[in-house]
């Protein structure tokens, strides 16, 4: 049995002369965090809205399940959340649930098990006006999650919160994924991406320019920051190595990029050969952050 849930093919969505997706090709497998990462403007959210059939893509198609499944019948199994929640804000969390339940036409059985799951089963009677931002977005959270679906769709779900309801956010979206929901979360912060999702696309203006997990955003070998009395005779020599990229200058420190891999052993060792001593001597990998805004100014 394919692993595959959600296939997209060449999809392209045009506003006018704005091409807001163009050509984008994506595999979504069970069981994966899928973060859609770019800036604003990137084309996340028109994705979403084709996927959602609620925005009609221009060309290029989709399918689910390798096409075991109608878009009508992925609809009733995938939970999203695209805008701010939208509930009674005189009902209690229990009765806006159990309205979901019968619009989305499943049992009210699981709903206690939902609200348990988001940290609300104590505030159940309680009216959705009297809760903060971040209850809200988690109310909204349980109301996605009612039809037990396959596919989690959340669109910037920590916007506008405070530090602490981002922080009960991606704690929830990491517990749900624990549980066995495949989920697509679309951000624009590279630090939500990198916290909670294991695989990552990222988009810059409809294009994509990379797939794939997160901790191989890039083929990166890393870098060293190195210092020493003589900076140019350290850079001449770091100019000299097979493994070098390129040498910089950077808060008085040499930035040695590298495109091989070269340890911290080894090099130490060829340092030393050249009796070159080093003040300062550390290796780095580049954060996701660098990582991402190499991939989108190339």
């Amino acid at each position: 049995m394919s692993n595959t849930l959600l296939q997209l093919d060449q999809l392209s969505k045009s506003f006018g002369n704005l091409k807001a997706v163009d050509q984008l090709s994506i595999t979504l497998e069970k069981g994966n965090v899928y973060g859609l990462l770019g800036p604003n403007g990137s084309g996340k959210s028109t994705t979403l809205g084709m996927i959602l059939n609620v925005i009609n893509p221009t060309s290029g198609s989709f399918s689910w399940c390798q096409g075991d499944l109608t878009t009508h019948g992925a609809l009733k199994k995938i939970g999203a959340i695209i805008e701010r929640p939208n509930f009674y804000p005189y009902m209690s969390a229990l009765q806006n649930l159990r309205l979901i339940c019968k619009i989305k036409q499943c049992s009210y059985e699981t709903i206690q098990e939902k609200l348990i799951l988001v940290g609300l089963w104590e505030r159940r009677h309680s009216k959705f006006r009297t809760f903060s931002l971040g209850m809200k977005q988690r109310l909204a959270i349980a109301a996605a999650l009612v039809n037990n679906p396959d596919l989690l769709i959340l669109d910037e779900p920590t916007n506008g919160l405070d530090p602490e309801g981002i922080h009960q956010i991606r704690k929830l979206i990491r517990t749900i994924a624990e549980l066995g929901t495949t989920i697509l979360l679309a951000s624009h912060l590279l630090d939500e991406v990198e916290k909670v999702c294991n695989h990552v696309i990222v988009l810059k203006e409809g294009v994509k320019f990379y797939e794939g997990p997160v901790d191989e955003i890039s083929q990166s070998f890393g870098f060293f920051e190195l210092k020493t009395k003589d900076q140019k005779a350290l850079s001449q020599f770091a100019k000299t190595l097979p493994e070098v990229k390129e040498v910089k200058l950077e808060n008085n420190h040499l930035k040695v990029l590298l495109k091989a891999e070269l340890s911290e052993d080894v090099l130490s060792k060829k340092l030393a050969e050249a009796q070159i001593y080093t003040t300062h001597f550390v290796k780095k990998r580049p954060s996701l952050e660098d990582q991402f805004l190499t991939l989108i100014q190339s």
